[in-house]
């Protein structure tokens, strides 16, 4: 047994090799995209700082105090020449908080900075925030939308599960001073908010996802679309769908805008959350879509199924079976970084270009929304191979 300065610096010195501890791809992939070995954070990847006291004289035995359960659901964007994930953090008190973790080339190397994100509250304080989207818009400000969770107090007597959701919206110049403005004001729960950077017909434009409860969408018919006047007093007074639910589809029971669209050649890159229920619960995977440079709110691209669905040890966590993703990083020689959590439980990135993702969506059939259309689609495939076949 050391001293207690021996164990401290043992505490750092297993920090740092995992912080150090270089990220490799995986070999095997579907020419789409290429996942990493390891998770790029994980709650193992917050200081030791944040979870030690490291005062010999109020923490003798050198026992963790402040406990992180999982590093999930972050937002992403390039700053400065690194990669930054706003990361929600999930304490084992059950509470969540933003943090940023920066990374050098985006795939490892991940390290938090000194203090968490200080957000100021709403006038109705909530108990829990999270899952935020960041926007750098035109209009020189850089947004973070997120969810903020309030206990319903039209619940009965006792129930202490029912919530209520709210969008809440800051906006921010350094990433290290934020101006909380009012929640967004709509006339349903919303959890999955996502500001275009684009002006719009002069207007702010939202993506939403509508939904009648807390948990279950409802009446909500999928991914929404609304124009707001002003960031600091914003009001959805009309809404649309622009991206339905289905039955029977990856998105049976809800879908949910991931982070905001990625600018083409080609159209709006969209990559989303879809969720259906199966006998192991709710399955959440990712599938992406693309709408119209001039008419945002048209889709022109809607490839069938599930862009990524969860594998191997991603499927075991907190909240198992799910992967969900917020953040994307889109580099300026056309890389793609895609940060997403597996089980709410930690993160981790996969990388594509905007090519492929771009001939992902146009050049992938349809969901026809049946078994026969399915088979119909196959055979048209199979046909087509089998002739190129006969003439090698």
């Amino acid at each position: 047994m050391g001293t207690f300065k021996d164990e401290v610096l043992t505490l750092f010195q297993g920090y740092e090799e995992l912080i150090a501890l270089k990220n490799e791809p995986v070999l095997e992939n579907n020419g789409i995209f290429t996942r990493y070995k390891n998770p790029v954070l994980t709650a193992a990847h917050t200081p030791v700082f944040w979870r030690y006291d490291l005062n010999e004289k109020t923490n003798p035995h050198l026992m963790e105090r402040i406990g992180m359960n999982a590093t999930m659901n972050s937002g992403a964007m390039k700053w400065n020449g690194k990669y930054l994930l706003v990361v929600r953090v999930e304490g084992v008190d059950r509470k969540s908080f933003f943090a940023i973790a920066e990374s050098p080339n985006g795939v490892d190397n991940f390290r938090f900075w000194d203090y968490p994100v200080t957000m100021p509250e709403d006038v109705i304080p909530a108990t829990n925030i999270y899952d935020m989207r960041l926007t750098v818009h035109e209009d020189g400000w850089i947004y973070g939308i997120f969810c903020a969770e309030r206990h319903d107090n039209t619940a009965p007597a006792g129930d202490l599960s029912s919530a209520t959701a709210t969008a809440a919206i800051a906006r921010t110049k350094d990433l290290k001073t934020w101006e909380r403005l009012p929640d967004l004001k709509t006339k349903s729960q919303q959890r999955n908010v996502v500001l275009h950077p684009e002006f719009i017909e002069g207007k702010y434009a939202l993506y939403t996802r509508p939904q009648d409860g807390f948990i279950d969408a409802g009446s909500g018919g999928g991914i929404g679309w609304a124009l707001v006047e002003d960031m600091t007093q914003a009001e959805v007074m009309e809404e649309k769908i622009i991206d339905s639910r289905f039955y029977h589809t990856i998105k049976e029971v809800k879908n949910g805008e991931g982070p905001h669209p990625i600018k083409t050649s080609k159209g709006w890159l969209h990559l989303a959350h879809g969720v259906r229920a199966c006998a192991a619960g709710l399955r959440y995977v990712l599938y992406m879509y693309m709408t119209s440079l001039e008419d945002p709110t048209k889709v022109v691209a809607s490839p069938a199924g599930y862009f990524m669905a969860p594998e191997g040890e991603e499927r075991i966590g907190d909240v198992s079976n799910v992967l969900f993703s917020n953040g994307w990083i889109a580099d300026e020689d056309g890389k793609v970084f895609i940060y997403y959590a597996s089980s709410d439980t930690r993160m981790h990135v996969a990388t594509s270009t905007l090519d492929k993702l771009v001939d992902y969506c146009m050049n992938t059939p349809a969901d026809g929304l049946k078994s026969s259309a399915s088979v119909e689609t196959l055979k048209k495939m199979i046909s087509h191979n089998l002739n190129l076949m006969s003439k090698l």
